[in-house]
């Protein structure tokens, strides 16, 4: 089945009441059991438009809450927010340090785990050292948590990046990998069907700054539509992200290259 505008439009509203949680996104697909069939050859339907995975649910659900929190960071980002946030946290890992304090923290004012869990670490260090800490040295505490100089924090913000499905290092590694994942498939199906392509490593060796991920070197018609070049999103395509993939990348192909962009989009599998 193609998911319309109209059922995308009533998972986006649906979206709007519910925390970044697996737990979530499996009430989600018990919701829209047509958003999240399955099949033994996904890549065939995905490319088909025949289908959508559970995938589509879930990168439509990591997009609208991605949108929330951008509309709502700065609040949490105010000193009285931040250090009322570290004073519920201690209280809270005060009488029971083994519970879950950050998460439902995080659940409870409508903040992804993963950014609660930086709030508190950096309001931590800044405490102990007395300066604010830097952010690489953050970002490596969060990738690996028991550098944590605290075995209670450092549980703590373990809980919060393995239970957030939309930020955080554990979901940029995802995503990573599915990205490059997707483009291998993209890949291979372009050498099945003997087309002659190059890649972004050729393109970046003759010169080229920004480019696509496939430049087709005898262009093909798809129904109708002379196509010169690929770009593969392992993401849903909505309006929002179309537009900022127009602006920041495809503009920019169409000048370089003079050719009809083709934007081929692969929803992440689950």
């Amino acid at each position: 089945m193609i998911l319309t505008k109209a059922q995308y439009e009533e998972i986006a509203q649906c979206l709007v009441s519910v925390p970044p949680t697996r737990q979530s996104l499996r009430k989600l697909k018990q919701r829209f059991p047509s958003s999240v069939h399955e099949h033994s050859n996904k890549w065939w339907l995905i490319t088909q438009g025949k289908s959508q995975s559970q995938a589509t649910l879930l990168s439509i659900f990591s997009q609208e809450y991605q949108k929330h929190i951008k509309r709502t960071h700065a609040k949490h980002h105010t000193p009285e927010a931040i250090e009322s946030y570290y004073q519920r946290y201690l209280n809270g890992v005060g009488k029971n340090g083994a519970a879950p304090v950050l998460l439902e923290l995080a659940n409870e004012v409508d903040y992804a785990p993963s950014l609660m869990a930086r709030i508190i670490l950096e309001r931590f260090l800044q405490g102990r050292e007395q300066t604010p800490p830097s952010k690489s040295v953050i970002n490596n505490m969060l990738r690996d948590p028991s550098q944590i100089p605290d075995g209670v924090l450092a549980n703590q913000v373990y809980q919060c990046i393995v239970n957030d499905c939309c930020y955080g290092p554990l979901v940029d590694c995802i995503k990573h990998a599915i990205g490059y994942e997707h483009e291998v498939l993209l890949r291979d199906l372009l050498l099945k069907k003997n087309l002659s392509f190059l890649d972004e490593d050729q393109l970046r060796a003759k010169g080229y700054d920004k480019t696509p991920d496939f430049i087709l070197q005898v262009p093909v018609a798809v129904e109708g539509h002379i196509i010169h070049w690929i770009e593969s999103k392992a993401s849903f395509g909505d309006e929002c992200s179309h537009h900022a993939y127009l602006h920041g990348q495809f503009w920019s192909y169409w000048n370089r290259i003079c050719s009809v962009p083709f934007h081929l989009l692969i929803c992440t599998p689950s």
